[in-house]
């Protein structure tokens, strides 16, 4: 029970406090979703603090992902993974209260300020960061099979079929996992 509830890696409540922390700033700076930051929680969670490995950090991150529901709920399970329940609050809530907040005023203010000038070039700039922040953590996600020529053959394709068609994405999510069942990647 005890396991279950403040996980196997006897964190202290300083420990909890800085991933709590940590997963705010974060937080702040997910344009495009929490998977933008997913590269920086590694360094975190996995280079940093050696609380995972790479293995487990990109398995908490498929098993999200492939998952029904949304997106954020890759930090549900990071936090899982590296400390229970209470590894679920300290990343969950670290990562949805700012942004919640933020983006409680920035629509009051957007809703005024829709027009101008400046909020338009803002807007605009975001997609250009936003881009490079989703190829940065797909880098970190390729990270446990780069050395395999079938992954980036995959990789490939993905990006072949996600520019050239409107082929729904879980048809090339369903390639991966049996590629990766027969043991290709």
């Amino acid at each position: 029970m005890n396991a279950w509830l403040f996980g196997t890696l006897g964190l202290t409540p300083a420990d909890w406090l800085t991933l709590f922390g940590h997963f705010m700033v974060l937080s702040l700076l997910a344009v495009g979703g929490a998977i933008t930051t997913a590269p920086d929680m590694h360094r975190y969670i996995v280079g940093q603090r050696g609380w995972l490995d790479d293995a487990q950090f990109t398995a908490s991150v498929a098993l999200a992902q492939a998952a029904p529901g949304p997106n954020v709920l890759f930090v549900a399970v990071i936090g899982f993974n590296v400390g229970g329940l209470m590894g679920v609050l300290a990343t969950l809530l670290g990562t949805l209260l700012p942004s919640t907040v933020l983006a409680l005023i920035v629509a009051r203010l957007g809703q005024a300020m829709r027009q101008h000038r400046g909020a338009i070039a803002f807007t605009a700039g975001l997609a250009p960061l936003t881009m490079g922040l989703l190829l940065s953590t797909g880098w970190i996600l390729l990270d446990p099979v780069r050395n395999r020529p079938a992954a980036w053959l995959l990789v490939a394709l993905t990006l072949w079929v996600m520019l050239r068609t409107k082929a729904n994405p879980l048809w090339l999510i369903a390639v991966g996992a049996v590629a990766g069942a027969a043991g290709w990647v």
